[in-house]
C-alpha cells in the first residue's frame, strides 16, 4: 500500500483525462468540467494524454502545443473521481488513452482508486458509429481499479429528448462525419449534468478513500 501520509492536494479535483484529435472529445470534456466547477469544494483537472504511433522514431512534445497537458500518474492517485472521454475506435477507446491506462498496474496492485467515483464520456462521426460499446470498453478497466461506475440517469430529460448523442452509460456527442459539429443542447445539457453528478458523488465517497492514495 502506498504510504498513507501523502497528502491530497487542498481541494479536491476530478481528474477529467481525455484523448481528442479533431478537438470534438475535448469540447464535451470542458463542458463536462465546466459542470464539475458549479459543485461547491471541488474543481476539475482537465488532462489529456500523447498520441501513439506504429512509427518508432515519432514523439510527441512534453508539453503540448495546444490544450490540456499531459496527464501523469499523480494526477489520477489524487483524484477524488475520474472522468474519462475517447472517440470511438471501432466500438473500443483510442489506443493513446488505453496506453495510458495500461501503465497503472502499480495503482491496481495497491488498490488505490477503489471506491473512487468514474465515469465515461464519447464521441462519434455517425449516430450509431459505436457510441455504447465505446463507453461500456472504457468503464472495464475502471472496474479491475476498484472504481464505482456512474453513469448518466434517466431522471435527466434530455437523455429521453436528445436526437443526436446522449445515453445512460455516459454523455456522448455526434461530431458528424468530419468532426466539425458542435455540441448540441442537449449533449451540453447532460455533459454538464454528468459533471455535477461526478463531481456530487467525489465528495460523498472522499471519507471512504481518505489515505489510499
Amino acid at each position: 500500500m502506498s504510504d498513507s501520509r501523502t497528502p491530497r492536494a487542498a481541494t479536491p479535483y476530478v481528474l477529467v483525462l481525455y484523448y481528442s484529435r479533431q478537438g470534438a472529445t475535448r469540447a464535451l470534456a470542458e463542458t463536462l468540467a465546466a459542470g464539475v466547477e458549479t459543485i461547491a469544494g471541488i474543481e476539475a483537472r482537465i488532462r489529456t494524454v500523447p498520441s501513439v504511433s506504429p512509427v518508432c522514431e515519432a514523439t510527441e512534445p512534453e508539453i503540448p502545443a495546444e490544450g490540456a497537458v499531459y496527464v501523469t500518474e499523480d494526477d489520477l492517485r489524487h483524484c477524488a473521481g475520474l472522468a474519462l472521454g475517447s472517440p470511438t475506435r471501432f466500438g473500443n477507446m483510442a489506443a493513446p488513452l488505453k496506453h495510458f491506462l495500461d501503465t497503472t498496474s502499480g495503482l491496481w496492485m495497491n488498490g488505490v482508486l477503489v471506491d473512487r467515483p468514474a465515469t465515461a464520456f464519447t464521441s462519434t462521426s455517425s449516430l450509431h458509429g459505436g457510441q455504447e460499446s465505446t463507453l461500456l470498453t472504457m468503464l472495464v478497466p475502471l472496474l479491475h481499479h476498484g472504481m464505482v461506475y456512474a453513469g448518466v440517469p434517466y431522471s435527466e430529460p434530455a437523455l429521453i429528448h436528445t436526437r443526436s448523442g446522449g445515453t445512460p452509460y455516459g454523455t456522448s456527442h455526434v461530431a458528424g462525419a468530419d468532426g466539425s459539429r458542435p455540441v448540441d443542447d442537449d449533449e451540453r445539457t447532460l455533459a454538464k449534468a454528468q459533471g455535477q453528478r461526478i463531481a456530487r458523488l467525489s465528495l460523498a465517497l472522499s471519507a471512504m478513500t481518505e489515505g489510499r492514495m
